[in-house]
């Protein structure tokens, strides 16, 4: 009998976001708004009091919460999130136990298994650092190195993933994860969370979005089905 095990922050409204640095040196903070656009009490009226419904209103910036990036996200002649395939979203998936790091250091190639483990995989870090959300803390946190970027894609993952709000150094304005693996088609998805529970054992990694069309990113509901 398979158990799943939640890997998503639940989307909420005022949730934390990233935070993008201005040319000035300020920052935009992202959130999401979640409202009813039409209450219980209000929809009453239309349907003679005998039902009532609430329409909920949701406005997002799409990299938010957990959330998986497409190629697009990167490059504007690469495919979109409605052009992903499930296939590409269901994948056998490994954790990668890289507790115990620093903010802003570096995670380098020497914690992957070898090529042939994580063929064809979902790879996912576990920084742990999923104890800090809704936290200062969250915001300055470890990352995968160049050379950790680059032996992933020689070995031919399929998805990348991090429970921290980037996969990338946020000093590094090229940002090689994002560049060298969507540009190989091995999306990205960030803000994982429980990744703990799912050291050493089979599973089944799951992140399908929405399907929307010249959207560059888009919320999921990751989880892991362990049988």
């Amino acid at each position: 009998m398979s158990r799943y095990i939640d890997l998503s922050h639940s989307l909420e409204n005022g949730m934390p976001a990233f935070r993008m640095r201005n040319p000035d040196g300020t920052s935009t903070q992202f959130s999401a708004s979640i409202k009813p656009f039409l209450t219980h009490e209000q929809s009453k009226p239309k349907y003679d009091s005998k039902a009532a419904f609430e329409i909920t209103e949701l406005n997002i910036h799409t990299s938010v919460g957990t959330y998986l990036d497409s190629p697009y996200h990167r490059y504007p002649e690469m495919r979109d999130i409605s052009e992903l395939l499930l296939e590409e979203l269901i994948l056998t998936g490994i954790v990668i136990d890289v507790r115990g790091r620093k903010p802003f250091e570096p995670v380098g190639p020497e914690v992957l298994p070898l090529p042939e483990v994580m063929r064809g995989k979902a790879v996912l870090f576990c920084f742990g650092w999923d104890a800090h959300w809704g936290k200062e803390e969250y915001y300055s946190y470890p990352f995968i190195s160049r050379d950790c970027v680059e032996t992933l894609i020689a070995a031919g993952v399929k998805i990348a993933g991090v429970d921290t709000i980037n996969i990338d150094d946020n000093h590094d304005p090229e940002r090689p994860a994002h560049s060298w693996l969507l540009k190989k088609n091995i999306l990205v998805v960030e803000n994982l969370c429980n990744l703990a529970g799912l050291i050493g054992k089979e599973f089944r990694f799951y992140c399908v979005p929405v399907k929307g069309k010249k959207v560059a990113a888009m919320p999921v509901r990751a989880f892991g089905e362990v049988q």
